[in-house]
């Protein structure tokens, strides 16, 4: 491998376990020394492909789970705010796709703006804590908002979202899923359970998620963007993560009609609440 390459798969060191790590606690505004992984970085690549693979089987199958799986498994090599970094470009451009499809897109715009609004809303305020903090406790975060989002998935717990009030509770359920998005890198809550009580048809359902998690994206984004985590080096581990993601979605997209899925459901949030806790737990212990 070519040392330009190598060089460009060197993350910053920002893990505070790492051999190298600064005596002083990480801030954005510090200046950035790169860190060499244990493993080589053509392995480095490999393993953040087999993830956003996963990931995009995962959405394939049952139309969401990419930012979900993807920042949960990639949370084990990286801090969450350079996970959420990588996630960036694979997953703006699966969810445009997924959002463009579906023949209602002015209809969920108009219906939805208030959530949309309330994304950006939270995120800027997230992003000002990101810079102030430097994302301190943010893999503890991680991962109790993974297992809070499994567990509303095995006990299939929903909510009815009153017609009249829609607007006043996607604008709430915006601010803080922006807020949660730029602490976790996750997508999901509130979000996912206010538009799954909306009564949509499956269809519409689809596209709205879709909707939602560009618009999270893009947010999230410039919150990364402010905070000085996008750089450069991400350029072939995001290129990576695109590639391994459509050959996901397309292979899910397959398998879709030959499994039954409650079971993939079943073992998606068993699998989440699985690995939330051990992020939970490794970041306490």
């Amino acid at each position: 491998m070519s040392a330009a390459l190598r060089q460009s798969l060197t993350l910053p060191c920002r893990t505070a376990h790492c051999p190298c790590a600064w005596s002083r606690p990480w801030s954005p505004f510090a200046s950035r020394r790169k860190c060499t992984l244990d493993i080589a970085p053509f392995q480095t690549l490999l393993a953040i492909a087999a993830i956003f693979a996963l990931a995009g089987l995962v959405k394939g199958v049952i139309g969401m789970g990419l930012p979900t799986v993807a920042i949960g498994l990639l949370g084990l090599m990286m801090p969450p705010a350079q996970a959420a970094a990588v996630l960036i470009v694979p997953s703006l451009i699966s969810n445009i796709w997924q959002a463009v499809v579906g023949g209602a897109f002015r209809e969920l715009v108009a219906r939805l703006w208030p959530l949309f609004a309330g994304i950006v809303i939270g995120t800027a305020i997230g992003a000002i804590w990101l810079v102030h903090s430097g994302g301190s406790g943010a893999t503890l975060w991680l991962g109790l908002a993974l297992v809070a989002y499994a567990l509303l998935g095995l006990f299939k717990i929903e909510f009815k979202v009153p017609a009249a009030r829609e607007g006043i509770i996607g604008f709430a359920c915006g601010i803080a899923t922006g807020a949660i998005t730029v602490a976790t890198g996750v997508f999901a809550i509130p979000m996912v359970p206010y538009i799954q009580g909306l009564s949509l048809d499956r269809h519409r359902l689809v596209q709205a998620l879709g909707l939602c998690f560009t618009v999270c994206t893009i947010a999230l984004a410039a919150a990364l963007g402010h905070a000085g985590e996008l750089n450069a080096d991400l350029m072939w581990p995001s290129l990576a993560g695109l590639v391994a993601v459509l050959v996901g979605m397309r292979l899910g997209q397959l398998l879709r009609g030959r499994i039954r899925p409650e079971v993939f459901r079943l073992c998606f949030f068993a699998g989440l609440l699985m690995l939330g806790g051990h992020l939970a737990l490794r970041s306490v212990l």
